[in-house]
């Protein structure tokens, strides 16, 4: 099987699987839930399928994902915000939505129809050099201390140990988005690298949000949301060093 046409089976699997899902985990939780939690869980749900769908284009280098894109930091960024404000973690997250990756999602689109398209229809895909493999390992290291500390002032938990899980939690897939989305809208195949890592801390902080509260049906919704997202973001991973190989380009 070639790798259009994996591709094109491999979307469809993603996409039927998140809404089949999403649907699934709505339905379930919508009539024990309370009007505002109801209220939530619809648009957590509408907003997860739109980020599969942004997820999905993004791994086929396609500029539409930044359209879909649009429409789900949106979203996150407001329920983010509601989880945060009831006691959990979020905070950092939905300031990171508001105020970095929706603009971001205009920039990325801008460079995306800047570079062009490979022999595949998606974007051109370029790489980094191992110098500046390590100059961004080392900035999210750097940053991702800054940021705890300054996030930990503002910490709604009952923790008064000196490291916070909850910012912990936090802290780790807002450095990543902001590096991956930076990567990403400049069209660099090393995105993925953090991509996996987001998906993987959101994975965990929305798992111990549903363990502390287990009546938040959003949660579930984000649960299912991210893992979807592993699967993805891994294939997209797959899908970008091909990408890149007939550019070959490095900066």
């Amino acid at each position: 099987m070639d790798n259009n046409k994996f591709n094109k089976y491999f979307s469809a699997f993603v996409l039927i699987g998140m809404a089949v899902a999403t649907i699934v985990a709505t339905a379930t939780r919508f009539g024990s839930a309370e009007t505002q939690e109801r209220m939530l869980l619809v648009i957590s749900a509408l907003g997860s399928l739109m980020g599969v769908a942004a997820a999905v284009t993004s791994a086929n280098g396609l500029a539409a994902t930044f359209i879909f894109g649009m429409f789900n930091v949106s979203i996150y960024a407001s329920v983010c915000l509601y989880n945060w404000y009831h006691g959990g973690s979020g905070l950092g997250h939905a300031l990171l939505h508001f105020l970095y990756m929706l603009p971001m999602q205009v920039v990325g689109l801008m460079q995306w129809r800047k570079r062009g398209q490979n022999e595949s229809g998606g974007v051109k895909a370029r790489r980094l050099s191992p110098g500046r493999r390590w100059m961004v390992a080392g900035l999210y290291v750097a940053a991702s201390v800054v940021v705890y500390f300054i996030l930990a002032r503002f910490d709604r938990s009952a923790a008064d140990t000196f490291i916070k899980t909850a910012v912990v939690l936090d802290v780790l897939p807002i450095m990543c988005n902001i590096i991956g989305q930076l990567l990403m809208s400049t069209a660099y195949i090393e995105q993925w690298v953090f991509w996996i890592g987001v998906n993987i801390f959101s994975l965990v902080m929305w798992s111990n949000a549903l363990a502390q509260s287990p009546g938040s049906s959003y949660a579930v919704i984000y649960i299912i949301k991210y893992g979807f997202y592993l699967i993805n973001s891994i294939n997209g991973l797959r899908n970008w060093i091909i990408f890149s190989r007939p550019a070959k380009e490095t900066v």
